[in-house]
């Protein structure tokens, strides 16, 4: 399960930052996973309690915030949401869009 790598890495950087504010112990901490990301939230919930005990954020809560797929269309000019499977301008309709976030996964 790859998600479970993921979690690891996230917990590094949480204990890295935990560290550097001198903080004993983490309540809370927030991601956001856009879908196009590789990223499975449910499989994140499930392998983070896993990687994170024994860590700063052993008792943590793990807070998820999926986010949009959003896209620029170059014909237009505009920025709009568009499905994961489906990157056109909502305004438009055209086929030539840079993408501007959903591919992500934010600490």
């Amino acid at each position: 399960m790859h998600e479970l790598s993921v979690c690891q890495a996230l917990l590094a950087q949480v204990e890295q930052l935990a560290r550097e504010q001198g903080a004993q112990r983490v309540v809370k901490v927030s991601l956001g996973i856009g879908p196009l990301s590789g990223v499975e939230p449910a499989l994140l919930r499930q392998a983070y309690p896993i990687a994170a005990a024994g860590t700063v954020a052993g008792d943590s809560e793990l807070v998820i915030e999926e986010r949009p797929v959003r896209v620029h269309c170059s014909q237009c000019g505009k920025d709009s949401d568009a499905s994961a499977n489906r990157l056109l301008c909502a305004h438009c309709g055209d086929w030539r869009t840079e993408l501007l976030s959903g591919d992500d996964l934010l600490l």
